[in-house]
């Protein structure tokens, strides 16, 4: 195997935060948007719109459906007038580490884990990304570096909603 690409000081950023951000108040209009987008062009389940029928269910209310972003169109902060950063893409350099030189980054996998926590209208979610591993190994490109961030959403209460972890590839 080739030499490690992983340095000390990458190894000291894992589990560091790379960035926050912080949604505006969702809202049941959000919500009904939202599963009306997704479940097109059948009608979205009633939990969903309707709080007379959401209200009897084990929620006791309308909950966003578990694939619900409240980061899709803007957030609080970073704000609108803030630079933008992709909410997939990244670099060490974030955290002040200077990444592997690299000819080529993929995205190679997305895996999903939902808390047992809904979204639910007035909630305020906060999303903390971090590197949560690397790992390094050789395929038909050369030596490969792998790194999964790790995005977590926790509510205002600070319940955890869900965590999205993206495996990236660099050779």
């Amino acid at each position: 195997m080739a030499e490690s690409w992983v340095t000390e000081d990458m190894q000291d950023i894992v589990g560091a935060v790379m960035r926050e951000s912080i949604s505006h108040p969702v809202s049941v209009s959000d919500i009904r948007k939202w599963a009306i987008a997704v479940y097109y062009p059948e009608t979205p389940p009633r939990n969903f719109w309707d709080e007379a029928f959401a209200a009897r269910t084990k929620y006791r209310g309308i909950v966003a459906p578990e694939e619900f972003n409240p980061f899709a169109w803007s957030t609080q902060q970073p704000s609108l007038t803030d630079p933008k950063v992709s909410q997939t893409a990244f670099s060490e350099r974030e955290l002040g580490v200077r990444p592997p030189d690299f000819k080529a980054i993929l995205l190679t996998e997305i895996r999903e884990r939902y808390g047992p926590t809904r979204i639910r209208p007035g909630d305020v979610i906060r999303s903390t990304v971090r590197i949560s591993e690397y790992f390094e190994r050789e395929g038909r490109m050369g030596h490969m570096l792998y790194t999964t961030l790790a995005n977590e959403w926790h509510n205002q209460a600070g319940e955890w909603v869900r965590t999205t972890e993206s495996v990236f590839v660099r050779y």
